[in-house]
């Protein structure tokens, strides 16, 4: 039982805030046998959130093809997918998004996307690479040959908010989002040194007030470096290593789990602060680490923070997991338990050492500069058991925590022709209407040169791309492994807007053929699915259409699915965003001369 004399008292209301339902509570109280205190409550409502848990979205993913011969980590199962590129070596690949922190701070929502994709890979025991990102913004223009469009009420999707097209007002928050979020990509990839060498830009009206930040990260291992991210071995010690714990980050996967409003500014607590340098430095003492036999088990305090490492590795071990908050090394005095435990603070890592190795732990990050704490043990109870100062302020059973969150299947209501306001048919065109449309369609950024933003992306560190950003897939030379490998982000947002299903396909279908155009076969595929509240029928209806056609395509090119995002509530008062499931996918080059 906890001792919880100080926390607040946990009433309807507060349990609504924390976003649960009565019933969620109902089943949090069953599990625990007795009503949660706030820190628990707290600790439930960011594993259960959608971000963390996919509850809305889970039955969906497991249409998806997850396995093959190359496979060697399948989707679900760890920090990212691993597979196998021959010769005893291995890439770890993963593609995540930060569309609502970037929303509110498109520098700093930007930049700890990256530097979080990349803690995702040297998780994992790969060496990061390069990175790719998928990015969807508002018009930064106006419309060719007007100055200024009136007012509309009318959305792509009938019923949503009225927003005014292509004002002046929002064409400047439009380039402020745009301009913030390539600069803070810049800053952390260039700073740590992990190549940015492609990918792809669309501006749409869709996405006014709510853009889609999605970054993908490659790394490459020896398939005997791959590390598990399990709390495995009784008695063994827990490590907290990497920057201190701040109020930054506070409650971000719940954050992340519901639709922007105009009052979501208010919220720039929930978005995190990077340090591209702290994390170079904790990736070089974690990639030394893992080359010794001191680790049984490493896990990145990403969405959830300390809550999320803690319960999922002692979830995935089948074991306990104890630790002492007073223990952790904090950048802000008075912290409370729920803020400890709910902090997303970035470049921080959970290490399960084996017992009798701390010194080396110790040694390493002291090299390193790197701060680290011995802060707790695993158990064999299962239990997720948290004190600080000696006081018992939680303790979960870490299995039900992690994985039995409830799942749902959401109403579905399939769109037709009349919910929307494309055009339903197209006639009488003139041969100078179709220059004059050329001419727009070649002035219209989503087409022109992105140079601009490539010229900020150091392509060029780590020398291994082989081909400028921009070519139809990034291709990238692994010098210590002798392959050469070739990557792709792709997703049509307005084919998926008119048939879901049909613009699924064609997403995995075009990332194929980009890839053959590299001259690579494809291999595998991490998936990145942008879609609005699935509590609304057509939401949902267009997020289950795009996840059968995705799994259609991956089973035709034989390119399973090994892992993924799924980013939903991306709608603000401007509309819900255009389904967008992105894919990337990774092929191998086996003919240097093939390369084009």
């Amino acid at each position: 039982m906890t001792n919880a004399a100080l926390d607040p008292e946990v009433t309807p209301e507060v349990v609504a805030r924390h976003g649960l339902t009565p019933e969620e509570f109902i089943r949090i109280k069953k599990i625990l046998g007795r009503e949660p205190n706030f820190t628990e409550l707290g600790i439930f409502s960011v594993m259960w959130s959608e971000h963390c848990s996919y509850k809305n979205s889970r039955r969906e993913l497991k249409k998806f093809p997850t396995t093959g011969p190359n496979i060697l980590v399948k989707a679900g199962e760890e920090n990212a997918g691993v597979v196998d590129i021959g010769d005893g070596w291995a890439v770890a690949f993963k593609i995540e998004s930060h569309n609502h922190p970037s929303a509110i701070e498109p520098f700093q929502g930007a930049a700890t996307g990256v530097g979080g994709i990349i803690r995702d890979i040297f998780t994992m025991g790969a060496r990061p690479e390069f990175c790719l990102n998928s990015l969807r913004f508002g018009p930064i223009t106006h419309s060719v040959g007007r100055d200024s469009v009136e007012p509309t009420n009318e959305s792509r999707l009938r019923g949503a908010s009225p927003y005014q097209l292509n004002s002046k007002v929002q064409i400047a928050t439009n380039r402020r989002l745009f301009t913030g979020v390539v600069s803070g990509i810049a800053h952390y990839g260039n700073c740590i040194g992990v190549p940015t060498i492609g990918g792809e830009i669309y501006f749409d009206e869709s996405f006014e007030g709510n853009p889609l930040v999605n970054v993908f990260c490659l790394g490459v291992l020896r398939h005997k470096q791959l590390a598990r991210g399990a709390a495995r071995g009784v008695g063994n010690p827990v490590f907290y290593v990497g920057a201190e714990t701040g109020r930054d980050g506070l409650a971000g996967a719940s954050f992340a789990s519901r639709a922007l409003t105009d009052e979501s500014r208010e919220d720039r607590p929930a978005v995190q602060v990077g340090d591209p340098f702290k994390e170079k430095l904790l990736l070089e003492a974690c990639l030394e680490l893992l080359a010794t036999d001191a680790v049984a088990g490493i896990q990145d305090m990403g969405a959830a923070g300390l809550t999320c490492s803690t319960c999922e590795t002692a979830s995935r071990g089948g074991s306990g997991v104890e630790v002492d908050l007073a223990k952790i090394p904090k950048r802000e005095p008075g912290m409370t338990p729920y803020e400890i435990l709910l902090s997303e603070s970035q470049e921080r890592m959970l290490i399960i050492a084996k017992r009798g190795k701390e010194s080396i732990v110790r040694d390493i990050f002291a090299k390193w500069d790197v701060p680290c704490a011995e802060i707790g043990r695993v158990t064999d109870d299962g239990m997720m058991r948290v004190r600080n100062n000696g006081r018992v302020s939680a303790e979960i059973p870490a299995k039900p925590l992690a994985e039995e969150a409830p799942i749902y299947e959401r109403e579905a209501r399939k769109l037709t022709a009349d919910d929307t306001d494309f055009p339903k048919e197209i006639s009488g065109l003139s041969a100078q209407f179709a220059v004059d449309a050329l001419k727009r369609l070649l002035a219209d950024p989503t087409i022109a040169s992105k140079n601009w933003v490539y010229r900020q992306y150091d392509h060029t560190v780590r020398t291994g791309a082989v081909v400028r950003p921009g070519s139809d897939a990034a291709v990238f030379y692994i010098r210590e492994a002798n392959k050469i490998l070739a990557a792709t982000t792709d997703c049509n947002s307005l084919y998926c807007a008119l048939d879901p299903r049909e613009g699924g396909r064609i997403a995995v279908a075009e990332a194929a053929r980009n890839l053959t155009c590299s001259g690579a076969r494809p291999l595998a595929v991490t998936d990145n699915l942008n879609f609005g509240n699935p509590y609304k029928p057509e939401n949902f209806w267009q997020l289950r259409e795009a996840v059968e056609g995705i799994a259609e395509a991956c089973r035709a090119f034989g390119a399973p699915v090994v892992g993924g995002n799924v980013s939903l509530y991306n709608e603000s008062p401007a509309g819900v965003v255009d389904p967008t499931p992105t894919v990337a996918m990774v092929g191998l080059i086996d003919e240097e001369k093939h390369i084009t």
